[in-house]
């Protein structure tokens, strides 16, 4: 069968991109044909993958992304496919992977009252609504419990057209049998001594996983702990404003920033905490990473993947509401702790037991099997009269 999967923007490092690749690749390893159409692409385009990219000349977001959805529905008009997979939300989709959060509650609950009388909102919402409102057909992949209870309390999404997925982290994330020579040879070369310990971010959107927030838990450390800790902050966007944050503070010295890489796991193992005070993230797959690489972790409990680290016993949660005095205080706890190998040890325990790398699989799974029934829903019935009418 034939797929066309669709996504505003792709570039390796984001979250939401890294599961549209997989999943894709998944699909096409079962033997279908995959189609892409997308504003934008960056880096390399697999094998036998047809890639499709229009970035029509729009003044704001939500006029481009109309636009770009036109398009879309032009494109398959001409060359239909068997089913289509969004992984942002729009109208028109057979099955929709939900990487996002839910836009109605951050509408209502983290933008001012104001917002809801913007053409933004007008624009987000009704393409949410398109995507789990009732009078829609299409199906979620959902890889968040709590987003899922978000979608049915604002649009009663039938359960039905919602599919749990579970974690679908990549196996090339686990601590490798030569992790301690890795770690030796990363810590060279980034010149870190043996008496410092290096905290690491990862992910694009500075803003939103709570870069801010690291950089004032760091500062709030005892100055003899702090000169001897280190902040490394990966990820795909502009660090201007938070390098003028980190000057404010007077810790540049300890922080550096790094544009998205794809030698993350070198980081993981030559780290010795993982930080992530997101302010909002739907899962925080970097979670998971870090645990299966044997990295303790500290983040907030919005992060949907949050209760990994708990049932784990790898790390810390900061509960909610956030307070900065807070984590402060957990990092510290964390830094000085006599806890970390038996946290090490903890989250490699749970990495060869947890259900935690299948996603790919799941979805694909399903995509396929809704594509075969869409199929035999849509074909015209074979017995027919001389007449060429239904019998």
């Amino acid at each position: 069968m034939k797929f066309a999967f669709i996504l505003y923007k792709y570039f390796p490092f984001g979250g939401l991109q890294r599961d549209f690749i997989r999943i894709a690749k998944t699909c096409r390893e079962m033997g279908h044909d995959i189609v892409v159409y997308t504003l934008s692409w960056e880096g390399d385009i697999p094998e036998d993958f047809d890639v499709h990219t229009h970035k029509p000349l729009a003044i704001t977001a939500p006029a481009r992304n109309r636009r770009f959805q036109r398009w879309v529905q032009q494109q398959l008009q001409a060359s239909p496919v068997d089913i289509v997979i969004g992984f942002n939300k729009m109208p028109g989709l057979n099955i929709y992977y939900a990487a996002d959060t839910c836009f109605e509650h951050k509408a209502r609950h983290l933008r001012k009252s104001w917002y809801k009388y913007t053409p933004r909102y007008r624009h987000f919402s009704t393409d949410e609504e398109a995507v789990f409102g009732r009078q829609s057909q299409t199906i979620s992949l959902l890889i968040s419990a709590n987003e899922k209870t978000l979608f049915q309390k604002y649009y009663q999404t039938p359960k039905q057209r919602l599919h749990l997925l579970p974690p679908g982290i990549s196996r090339d994330r686990r601590r490798p049998d030569n992790a301690d020579e890795i770690r030796r040879a990363f810590r060279e070369e980034f010149q870190l001594q043996d008496d410092e310990q290096l905290v690491l971010m990862v992910g694009s959107g500075f803003k939103t996983k709570g870069v801010d927030r690291a950089l004032l838990a760091l500062k709030g450390l005892p100055s003899g702990l702090r000169d001897k800790t280190r902040l490394f902050i990966v990820g795909q966007d502009d660090p201007r404003a938070f390098r003028t944050q980190a000057k404010t503070l007077g810790i540049s010295d300890q922080v550096t920033f790094f544009q998205g890489r794809d030698d993350i796991p070198r980081f993981l193992i030559g780290a010795d905490l993982l930080v992530h005070p997101a302010y909002n993230e739907n899962t925080g797959t970097v979670l998971l990473e870090a645990l299966v690489a044997g990295l303790p972790v500290l983040c907030t409990d919005v992060c949907g993947y949050a209760h990994y680290v708990t049932d784990a016993n790898a790390g810390d949660v900061v509960p909610s509401p956030f307070q900065q005095k807070d984590i402060n205080c957990r990092l510290k706890s964390m830094l000085i702790s006599d806890q970390k190998t038996k946290w090490q040890k903890n989250a490699l325990a749970f990495a060869n037991s947890a259900d935690i790398y299948s996603m790919p699989e799941r979805a694909a799974a399903i995509i396929e099997e809704t594509a075969r029934r869409h199929a035999k829903q849509h074909t015209p019935s074979q017995q027919t009269d001389e007449a060429g009418g239904s019998r």
